[in-house]
């Protein structure tokens, strides 16, 4: 069976408040220890698949789960048991009897859960929704991480009545979107109780560097990662696909800077999660971009929300590029020292990705995904838009007497068979769209050395967008063509990528030299390089403009 379900992680000062409220009604408490297996080489974790025994009260239940058709969807399948005995024959003859079948290693315990659970149901206008506020450890070995959140999963209706639920406590207790299961979680822990116990054994006086970065590892940015599309899709689908992967590189990355797993303990998030967070964003962006026409229009607090985020997530950007990568190269260089750091944005990064706000538009945009609407069907030559001929009727050549004249009215006449579906039409749609992108770019870029700095910049986005999107449709193109294609796209964005920062440290020391005159040294420096990297991107755009093409 099935199960839909979202999860959503409730920060320390919320507790009390939650727990408050799940209680106003009658509330079921259970505890639950479960105990979740896999091989020493992590076959079911590598298949997407959990195993676990869960004492629940007195009882025992055996449970395999594993991904469903969307991010909010899971396959569960629960057997009684006994006790703990675990009993793989079970699932002969179900749908997970052959990736269980191919597992080579012994099943063992890999990590545990010891939780608190609350349950309550509730009702919305869509359906009816269970409530399951979760606390208490996730353990691996040695290693504990805290377990603190609220479950939200359709018990009857539609899924729009999870949504409907949790935005109102999102909204009243501050609650984080973590795309995570437990599963996910006690898995990556046990990977870092044995790379810590791998550490522990080899001798040496940098045991703390390891270990350290074993931990940094377990935090470690999310960045982008394939999407996998298939020519018989329809746009719609092809969009919903590509926006939950980057959905899931935004909110991982927020989780982190949010401090789910390491709040008032560890300062997990850093500048490479901003950094990440904002590329899955514009990957997202680019993707509507290329699939502008073909989906319904998007709702206007998607839109907005993003300008909104994304600039306040780019104002901590900025800053991090000044003074992790630009002040070094000056610093080399022999800029004397500056004693003033330049201002800190409005709002930090943890608070803007913990923030209400922003994990409401996470919860509008999951929401969406899963289900994008197709755009509307249109039809040829005088179209009628919201009921509104687009073009006024023409006069009536002859008009009886005293009669007035009637609407013009054009007859739809549907064909007895419908016309078969082109089973390339997803793949020919995207090569013709990104064929244009790319004449252009490369126009547009063989006259880099004449631009102005706005349209440099309008140049860069286009060069992003389509890198971008050219990714999204990578597996219904020419793998051969695509290879030389990419490091020549790649290149572009990275010099165009280091002209945009040294752009923005120019302004910053701008405002120094009053006060600190050494920051002349920085504009000096800045501006030779900036000359040098107009003609790296001149001469990689002309090799740009004279690839072969990719698209055919």
């Amino acid at each position: 069976m099935s199960e839909q379900e979202l999860k959503l992680h409730v920060p320390a000062a919320s507790r009390p408040a939650v727990l408050r409220e799940i209680r106003q009604r009658e509330a079921t408490r259970i505890r639950l220890h479960a105990m979740y297996f896999d091989t020493p080489e992590r076959e079911l974790a590598r298949a997407r698949i959990a195993i676990r025994l869960r004492q629940e009260g007195r009882d025992w239940v055996q449970t395999l789960k594993m991904p469903g058709i969307n991010a909010i969807t899971r396959i569960e399948l629960n057997h009684p048991r006994p006790g703990p005995v675990l009993d793989l024959s079970v699932y002969a003859g179900t749908e997970v009897e052959a990736a269980l079948s191919a597992i080579k290693g012994e099943l063992g315990l890999r990590y545990e859960t010891d939780v608190q659970r609350l349950l309550r149901k509730v009702r919305t206008r869509y359906g009816t929704v269970e409530l399951a506020y979760d606390t208490g450890i996730l353990r691996a070995g040695a290693l504990e991480l805290p377990i603190s959140e609220l479950e939200f999963e359709l018990v009857s209706g539609r899924p729009a009545a999870i949504f409907a639920a949790a935005r109102g406590w999102q909204q009243r207790h501050a609650l984080v979107l973590d795309p995570r299961s437990k599963s996910e979680r006690g898995d990556a822990l046990a990977q870092l109780a044995q790379r810590l116990a791998d550490a522990d054994a080899i001798p040496g006086e940098d045991l703390e560097a390891r270990r350290a970065q074993a931990i940094a590892q377990f935090w470690a940015p999310r960045g982008a990662a394939a999407v996998k599309l298939r020519e018989d899709m329809t746009p719609s689908q092809a969009m919903a696909r590509i926006a939950a992967e980057c959905l899931d590189q935004i909110a991982r990355n927020a989780s982190v800077l949010a401090e789910v797993d390491t709040e008032d303990a560890y300062r997990a998030g850093n500048s490479e999660h901003v950094h990440q967070l904002r590329v899955g964003v514009r990957r997202l962006r680019s993707a509507w971009k290329l699939f502008e026409g073909w989906i319904a229009p998007l709702p206007d607090s998607l839109l907005q929300g993003v300008r909104t985020h994304f600039a306040a997530f780019g104002a901590n950007r900025d800053q991090d590029v000044l003074n992790e990568t630009v002040a070094p190269a000056l610093m080399r260089a022999g800029m004397p020292v500056i004693p003033m750091e330049a201002a800190p944005p409005e709002q930090d990064a943890r608070a803007i990705a913990g923030g209400k706000a922003f994990q409401a538009w996470l919860l509008d945009l999951l929401e969406w995904s899963l289900d994008v609407p197709p755009a509307l069907p249109s039809s040829d030559g005088q179209g009628i838009a919201n009921g509104t001929p687009s073009d006024a009727a023409p006069e009536p050549a002859i008009r009886l007497e005293g009669g007035v004249a009637g609407p013009s009215v054009r007859p739809t006449i549907i064909p007895m068979l419908a016309p078969e579906p082109d089973p390339q039409r997803l793949r020919k749609q995207l090569a013709r769209r990104l064929h244009r992108w790319h004449s252009k770019v490369a126009d547009q870029g063989t006259q880099f050395a004449t631009l102005d700095i706005p349209s440099r910049h309008e140049l860069r986005k286009r060069g992003k967008r389509l890198r971008y999107s050219l990714a999204f449709a990578e597996s219904l193109l020419p793998a051969g063509k695509l290879r030389g294609y990419r490091k020549l796209l790649s290149r572009v964005q990275d010099i165009l990528g280091e002209i945009n920062d040294l752009a923005v440290a120019k302004d910053y020391y701008e405002s120094c030299t009053v006060t600190h005159p050494q920051a002349w040294f920085a504009l000096g420096w800045i501006s030779a390089r900036l000359e040098e990297l107009a003609d790296d991107a001149q001469r990689a755009f002309d090799d740009l403009a004279a690839s072969k093409p990719f698209w055919k």
